[in-house]
């Protein structure tokens, strides 16, 4: 019996050649797709385009909205989206300035309509024989009363 410890001088493995080909092409290593820098952020379309509407008069409310979605959804990715944000900085300082001008105009329309009908009631009510001019129109003071309620 040999010891199972020493080689056995009868059965050498052969030596391996100098230089063996492979028989076959490495496959290619999977990269795992493309980088996430290189991935559009999730949002960032929805954005712009609630940029151009918050940018276009009388669709503020809808980029305001959309503004508020796409800024969601960048969120919920951790991505930032500076569109989605502008979107909705515009549309909220662009809705104020609406509402604003829409009061002054009513404002400004009561007191130069309203303000001078009240003023001619009153006149006609010191002295109901007389005519006045309301917005342009002459009448008398019994028809203006009239038509007033007075």
């Amino acid at each position: 019996m040999t010891d199972p410890q020493q080689p056995n001088p009868q059965h050498t493995p052969p030596a391996a050649p100098a230089y063996e080909s492979a028989a076959y092409p490495n496959a290619p290593q999977y990269s795992g797709g493309q980088p996430a820098a290189d991935a559009p952020a999730p949002g960032k379309t929805l954005g712009i385009v609630a940029l151009i509407l918050a940018i276009v008069p009388g669709t503020q409310l809808i980029g305001l909205i959309l503004g508020i979605v796409a800024l969601v959804q960048s969120r919920k990715a951790g991505r930032k989206n500076g569109f989605a944000l502008a979107a909705i900085i515009v549309s909220v300082v662009l809705i104020l300035i609406t509402i604003l001008i829409i009061v002054l105009a009513v404002a400004a329309f009561q007191a130069a309509g309203g303000g001078d009908l009240i003023t001619q009631v009153n006149a006609c009510l010191d002295d109901p024989s007389g005519t006045v001019t309301v917005q342009g129109i002459t009448m008398s003071c019994q028809e203006l009363l009239e038509q007033s309620g007075y």
